[in-house]
């Protein structure tokens, strides 16, 4: 029996909420076209995890560990299209968010400052974090301090609670905090946008037959096109999906290299 997980935006309550609903509509829809696909999706295994069962039928990953370890190992079925600010079709950014009180106008502001990571495999909180202070840093060196939160909400929170002074939020997790958590988000402000880079892509195991890609593709569309599913898919922002391919994602692993050409191959 295959799994799947959709654990990358699993909060708020109702974004949990509605994705578990999401995926009872497109599993149903998967089935109905003829593919066996799981009852639920599989909440006991970790996200990172899933991403390289070899009983894997639908996912979602980040578009970094995707360019670093995950190509030939997976196929890409579609990039998600969100309706929240900062993002553009499958494009999307990091707001880069400081202390709502605190004094920063610019980039440069923050040298010598600490900084909040999620993980150094993120792309939102990592990669196009590392990309945008790049030019600013010198001898390798632009924060004070760099701390590991685990994720985007601790991320805020520490920033919130001036442990530490910015941090790279993905703008999906920062416009549904703001929608359905606002009081999470109430203690920072959004000082500046990163670059934007094609968005966290629903993937299958390698092994699963193009023939099953086309069934996944054809029942996403589907299901986020339903209007019985209005409700679902505003509650998750979701408004489309994108075919993007390798080279697209690509772009990533060229803001890694950049920010290396600037001599800052990773955040400090």
């Amino acid at each position: 029996m295959s799994i799947a997980s959709l654990a990358m935006y699993a909060s708020p309550a109702p974004i949990a909420q509605a994705t578990s609903l999401f995926w009872q509509a497109l599993g149903t829809r998967i089935r109905s076209l003829g593919l066996q696909a799981p009852q639920a999706l599989d909440e006991a295994i970790r996200y990172d995890e899933a991403w390289l069962r070899s009983d894997l039928l639908f996912a979602q990953t980040c578009g970094y560990p995707y360019v670093r370890k995950l190509r030939g190992q997976v196929r890409l079925v579609a990039t998600p299209v969100y309706g929240l600010p900062g993002c553009d079709g499958p494009l999307k950014c990091s707001f880069i968010v400081v202390n709502a009180n605190s004094p920063f106008e610019t980039i440069a502001d923050l040298r010598g400052k600490r900084a909040a990571i999620n993980e150094p495999g993120s792309n939102s909180g990592y990669n196009l974090f590392r990309h945008l202070v790049a030019p600013h840093a010198i001898n390798g060196r632009f924060f004070s301090s760099v701390i590991e939160t685990g994720g985007h909400l601790a991320s805020i929170d520490a920033v919130t609670h001036g442990t530490a002074d910015v941090a790279s939020i993905d703008c999906v997790t920062f416009g549904n905090t703001l929608r359905f958590s606002p009081d999470r988000v109430a203690g920072v402000r959004v000082l500046a946008e990163t670059a934007k880079g094609p968005g966290l892509p629903f993937i299958t195991t390698a092994s699963n037959p193009l023939s099953n890609l086309g069934i996944l593709r054809q029942a996403l569309a589907e299901t986020i096109s339903d209007p019985d599913l209005a409700d679902v898919t505003d509650t998750l922002s979701l408004r489309d999906i994108a075919l993007l391919d390798d080279a697209d994602y690509e772009a990533l692993a060229g803001l890694d290299r950049e920010a290396a050409r600037h001599g800052y191959p990773e955040i400090a």
